[in-house]
């Protein structure tokens, strides 16, 4: 989850590759968690919503979106405000200015909570992380991430656990913990094999360094490549796309998928006839197969 200053070496993962932004001193904490309101400049993530799209931005520009315990807390009661929205349909996650998505996680609070004890750093680093990862991957509406710069340590992590990746053509993707003498443990060492294989995972988590947003796409740790500045933009496309289908459907392969993934599979086809049998019994169904037969658009109601 950590942000550090990338070596000046090439990258042995990826040669040639160096970190295209110079970090500041190092993110530190904004001070008094309960200062902040929402919408104004002190809120750690601020959330738009445009028609059934909520949009959120990670929002600490100035430590490149470092994330402190603050912004991790608000996230994960915005995700439960928007699960509750039936008219928000799907989530799109960017960061705030142009230089990052996120960092990684905020050092003076980390420094704080390693100092004060294993325990200490296990519940407020550790645990906070990886319920925010969780949630995000057990997420029942479409979350995709539109990374517009860095994600390094806690922010990659962050974006192997949303359903989608849209990066910049600028983006790079890192798992810099090593530098600093821990592992990823925001879920970095189970996701990241799951989603790239053993070998290519241990590679980036081994050699701390970054890779660009074609050779993340080239491993499929990223589903789009995006024009500079353009991150949100495609995401939000994205998000149509998927959003005219049935939100039940959505939701049921959205299950199907991510609880499917991890267990034998018989468990995974077990789970897929319970998701089936969801979808069966709505009125999208009977909808979806009368605008196919008669050839016309189909116009579902998420019932």
């Amino acid at each position: 989850m950590i942000f550090v200053q990338a070596r000046s070496a090439n990258s042995p993962f990826e040669p040639g590759l160096k970190a295209q932004h110079d970090p500041p001193d190092g993110p530190t904490t904004a001070g008094n968690v309960n200062t902040w309101e929402e919408g104004t400049v002190s809120s750690p993530i601020n959330c738009e919503i445009q028609g059934d799209l909520a949009i959120l931005t990670l929002n600490r520009p100035e430590k490149l979106n470092a994330l402190n315990y603050a912004l991790l807390d608000r996230f994960l009661e915005l995700l439960d405000e928007l699960e509750a929205d039936d008219a928000v349909r799907a989530l799109v996650v960017t960061g705030a200015g142009e230089r990052a998505f996120s960092a990684g996680a905020d050092i003076a609070e980390f420094a704080d909570s390693v100092h004060r004890g294993v325990g200490v750093a296990l519940r407020e680093f550790c645990r906070r992380g990886q319920n925010v990862t969780r949630r995000l991957e057990d997420y029942p509406k479409p979350i995709i991430a539109a990374v517009n710069g860095l994600a390094w340590g806690g922010g990659c992590e962050i974006t192997e656990a949303m359903a989608l990746t849209v990066a910049a053509e600028n983006a790079q993707f890192c798992k810099s913990e090593i530098r600093l003498g821990l592992i990823p443990d925001f879920g970095g060492t189970q996701r990241l094999p799951r989603i790239v294989g053993r070998k290519r995972a241990l590679e980036m988590i081994l050699s701390g360094e970054p890779v660009s947003a074609k050779r993340a796409h080239e491993l499929c740790l990223v589903n789009r490549l995006a024009p500079v500045g353009e991150a949100v933009t495609v995401a939000l496309e994205m998000a149509r796309e998927i959003t005219r289908y049935s939100a039940v459907a959505v939701e049921a392969a959205l299950t199907s998928v991510n609880r499917g993934i991890n267990v034998s599979i018989d468990e995974g086809l077990a789970m897929e006839r319970a998701q089936f049998a969801r979808t069966a019994a709505t009125e999208d169904i009977r909808e979806g197969i009368s605008a196919f037969l008669d050839r016309r658009p189909a116009h579902f109601t998420g019932r």
